[in-house]
């Protein structure tokens, strides 16, 4: 898991956090300085709506620090997670350039603080800087890519692949090095869970006992899992 380094905004004018994101990187010192002065932030506490479905957006939204999700939901009034944020990504590109509303929900995971470029200054920077629009196209094309592998492997993988996927994936963004394993604090819930690989929460906890019983993971609680044997969850 990457180091968060503490911003002191006080002192350098969101000029860390910009450095942090993945869109910026090809800026040098002085163009991410004034990248900063636009920057405005704001904090949510866990289960606040950062952005509602069918609303319009004014600003693109750069995750500082915290998790959210990305949902929205079906005919049937199910949740339909899309993705888990976390510090360095961003959202709300896309409503900016075609003036459209927002067809998802976003919801902070965790107390989330969030950099906020106002529309007007966001088109801009994508004139005055073309290398950012490249970048988020990049960030967008492999968001797209992850959706037609999901909705592939929900018709094509059974449920121990897709939930040993999750887990894999979990450990590579937000495990931690422990003398039996790697430790995952996991950012969603059981029920989170069954949303996001579209099952039922009663699959996942029965699935998850199953890896406990043959000693590839221990739970440690609701919110973390010791993975014990990572090559068992590959094979």
């Amino acid at each position: 898991m990457s180091e968060y380094k503490k911003c002191n905004c006080d002192n350098c004018l969101h000029k860390l956090c910009v450095e942090r994101v993945p869109i910026f990187s090809g800026l040098n010192s002085e163009e991410l300085s004034k990248v900063a002065t636009l920057i405005v932030k704001k904090q949510y506490e866990k289960g606040e709506l950062i952005i509602m479905e069918e609303s319009y957006l004014e600003n693109l939204i750069i995750i500082d620090k915290g998790k959210v999700k990305v949902f929205r939901y079906t005919i049937e009034g199910k949740e339909q997670i899309l993705y888990i944020f976390d510090h360095g990504d961003f959202f709300g590109e896309k409503n900016l350039l075609n003036n459209q509303q927002s067809t998802y929900n976003v919801e902070a995971l965790e107390t989330t603080y969030i950099c906020m470029i106002n529309k007007n200054d966001f088109q801009k920077l994508l004139i005055n800087y073309p290398k950012i629009g490249i970048k988020i196209i990049e960030e967008l094309c492999s968001r797209m890519d992850k959706i037609e592998s999901s909705v592939q492997n929900m018709g094509t993988k059974n449920i121990e692949w897709r939930i040993n996927s999750l887990l894999l994936d979990f450990a590579e963004r937000y495990g931690k090095k422990h003398p039996n394993g790697v430790i995952v604090e996991l950012p969603l819930s059981r029920e989170g869970i069954a949303n996001y690989i579209g099952t039922a929460r009663e699959t996942v906890s029965r699935k998850l006992s199953v890896l406990q019983d043959e000693g590839v993971i221990d739970m440690i609680g609701n919110k973390q899992i010791l993975i014990r044997d990572i090559d068992a969850l590959m094979n």
